[in-house]
């Protein structure tokens, strides 16, 4: 069996070993969603990760509703993305971006006004993050099917101009209750035409954003994230086994990079036991390296190499807090710990002055 520091094919990309970098939102973009210089050096310092799925990027204006996240839609962001390839290319690292179109979590204030959108006229949960604070989320409208192929085209756009920026390719983000992930489940997909009802109909989108993806830039190029097991933002479905295995099908089928799913760690359950992870299953049916994320420590991440559930494991809030992550797992170092008070902030603290192991002495946190 593999172990966590041995190399790993996914498509076009080698990664050097099996510890990913998990996208993380991290809200150091401008106002008008450029990425920023300090980018480029916290990415850097996080280049000996296997592969770095960047930070949730928008396809598009109607797309993006976080406040000082970044776009990946203009030519200048294009350019301030590029500087940030360049910084991790040249420490010997991998980065793909991460497509993400949020659909009904974006707060109109973020739109100039105009309503989000979403599969059907439905409403978030809770409360939405605006440049004047949290503000409680508003009812999407339906997107009408003859729009579909324009936010298709947004992908397609958002692909290329990904690779024009220097990155290895590119992550459609179909999880956590955004957009894509809004047509998947029946909680959020209330739909009676072609992007709706049967499961072959809810996964039109994603087919379709996909084939397109694939189709600008090789599928040798193109990973999908999911977020199969419960309630992300919202979005549910009741019967998530055929769904995610007929996902797990057509992602095989156009030949994907990798698959990463963001499952409730590595029991699958999160204190709910009437979920079981749907990872086995979706394994089965996926043809290609397949990624967990969630809740993962070194122990948890090398047994679900062992056991054959998984060929890697992507790292969130440990890499967010331990930039050479892989070489603290490496030789049992202990972790720094995170504050979550700068986990969005737009600083440089909490961001780019967590310390290397070699800086500390003794390192300070919890233990691997």
């Amino acid at each position: 069996m593999p172990t966590l520091f041995d190399p790993l094919k996914l498509g076009s990309i080698s990664a050097p070993n099996r510890i990913f970098m998990a996208p993380l939102t991290r809200a150091r973009g401008t106002r008008g969603h450029l990425p920023t210089p300090i980018m480029a050096q916290y990415y850097r310092q996080r280049a000996s990760a296997g592969l770095i799925i960047s930070e949730a990027t928008g396809i598009s204006r109607q797309g993006l509703g976080w406040p000082f996240a970044t776009g990946i839609w203009m030519d200048a962001q294009v350019d301030g993305w590029r500087r940030v390839t360049k910084a991790v290319h040249e420490a010997g690292g991998r980065i793909v971006c991460q497509l993400w179109h949020m659909g009904r979590v974006v707060h109109p204030s973020l739109l100039g006004g105009s309503r989000a959108v979403s599969a059907s006229a439905t409403t978030a949960p809770g409360y939405a993050h605006t440049y004047d604070g949290k503000q409680p989320h508003q009812q999407a409208r339906a997107l009408a099917e003859s729009e579909i192929p324009g936010v298709i085209a947004d992908y397609r756009a958002a692909a290329a101009n990904a690779m024009a920026a220097g990155f290895d390719g590119v992550q459609i983000h179909a999880a956590n209750g955004y957009l894509i992930d809004q047509f998947l489940r029946a909680s959020a997909n209330h739909r009676t035409d072609t992007y709706g009802g049967s499961i072959e109909n809810r996964i039109r989108l994603l087919r379709g954003v996909t084939e397109a993806v694939a189709a600008t830039i090789g599928p040798n190029r193109t990973g999908v994230r999911l977020s199969p097991n419960g309630d992300s933002q919202g979005i549910n479905d009741p019967n998530p086994e055929p769904l995610f295995a007929q996902v797990a099908n057509v992602l095989s089928e156009i030949g994907i990079a990798f698959l990463e799913l963001r499952e409730p760690g590595p029991n699958g359950t999160r204190g709910k036991p009437d979920r079981p992870a749907l990872a086995p299953m979706i394994r089965a049916g996926f043809n290609g390296p397949l990624i967990l994320n969630s809740d993962y420590d070194a122990q948890t991440a090398q047994l679900a190499l062992d056991n054959g559930t998984a060929d890697a494991i992507a790292f969130g809030r440990p890499f967010l807090a331990n930039p050479d992550l892989p070489a603290r797992i490496a030789a049992s170092l202990p972790l720094n710990a995170d504050d979550m008070e700068t986990w969005y902030s737009q600083g440089p603290q909490g961001y780019i002055d967590y310390p290397m192991a070699r800086e500390t002495a003794p390192p300070n946190g919890s233990a691997v």
